[in-house]
């Protein structure tokens, strides 16, 4: 049984740990209200984006004659983008996107295609390199705050991957971020744009923007498809802003893939935080509560050691 100074010595230690724990709480509340403010900032922009590649995409007589823009007629090998934080001790923040990630490698690999595996953030690197996986590229030091030219070297990392047919698809999985306590994996098609979400998303706000009714609802939709197109005037015409836009739309989801992450992680760390600080409570009042009967056990053997003493001088 520990004696009374080696518990006094455990409840300094576990006293020290939640202010740590603590103050980690109130940076990560901080910086997550930075992190919102950024996500609110830029999901109109990047909402509008990909409403226009797919408008312009469905408009687009021809496919334009870019490399990024040439679906591949075999899909051999497929570029798989984790987005992960440098630091740890932030819940399952981490976990979750590596074992989403495995998920999909063994889904793949059953179909007969090798991976290619693409990280940002250095516990996702780590993790790959312990398991032997083949890394084409990793970008780490700057998941706390990305910037958009973070965002713009990774696009381009990948986009070049892409032309030069070192993969035939490139995948990304991120943490989106619902609130403070809720992060949910996302896995999304980057390229090629046939395949891509952007197209997915626009169609199905195409249905939510649908006014109920009586009417035929395929009707409906046909009739929208059509007027939502004779609204929209090309100049020039369809093909080439397809092609400025195509780049464009690849770093800024990206970049809102990053800033997801990063309100993800701040948000998993406080609550992982707060966690620690709770336990760290609850083990400093049983520990007091063990240090005080360990020094009435004391006191009390004392006191018979005095009487025994006593009883032995008559």
């Amino acid at each position: 049984m520990a004696n009374l100074k080696d518990i006094r010595g455990r409840i300094s230690s576990v006293k020290n740990i939640r202010k740590i724990t603590r103050a980690m709480e109130m940076i990560s509340a901080a910086r997550l209200r930075k992190a919102e403010q950024r996500i609110e900032a830029l999901r109109p922009y990047a909402d509008a984006l990909r409403r226009m590649t797919a408008r312009a995409s469905q408009a687009a007589d021809n496919i334009p004659n870019l490399p990024i823009l040439q679906e591949k007629e075999n899909v051999e090998t497929v570029g798989v983008l984790i987005i992960t934080g440098d630091r740890g001790l932030a819940g399952p923040f981490n976990s979750q996107i590596l074992r989403g990630a495995n998920q999909r490698m063994r889904e793949l690999s059953s179909d007969g295609k090798e991976v290619l595996w693409y990280v940002v953030g250095r516990r996702g690197v780590s993790s790959l390199e312990f398991r032997g996986l083949e890394v084409g590229g990793s970008w780490t030091g700057f998941t706390d705050r990305p910037a958009f030219s973070d965002a713009r070297r990774v696009a381009d990392g990948l986009v070049s991957a892409y032309v030069d047919d070192k993969v035939d698809r490139v995948e990304v999985f991120y943490n989106g971020y619902i609130s403070p306590v809720n992060q949910e994996v996302r896995h999304e098609t980057l390229l090629p744009l046939q395949q891509a979400d952007v197209i997915e998303d626009d169609e199905s706000s195409n249905d939510r923007g649908q006014t109920p009714g009586g009417s035929d609802p395929s009707s409906d939709n046909e009739d929208e498809h059509i007027h939502d197109r004779a609204l929209w005037i090309y100049e020039p015409d369809a093909e080439e802003i397809l092609a400025r836009l195509v780049p464009d739309y690849v770093e800024i989801s990206i970049y809102r893939a990053m800033l997801e992450s990063t309100a993800s992680e701040h948000g998993a760390r406080m609550s992982a935080m707060r966690s620690a600080s709770d336990n760290a409570a609850e083990l400093i009042d049983d520990l007091t509560l063990a240090a005080n009967r360990q020094r009435q056990a004391e006191i009390t053997q004392e006191i018979m050691e005095v009487v025994a003493g006593a009883e032995g001088l008559r």
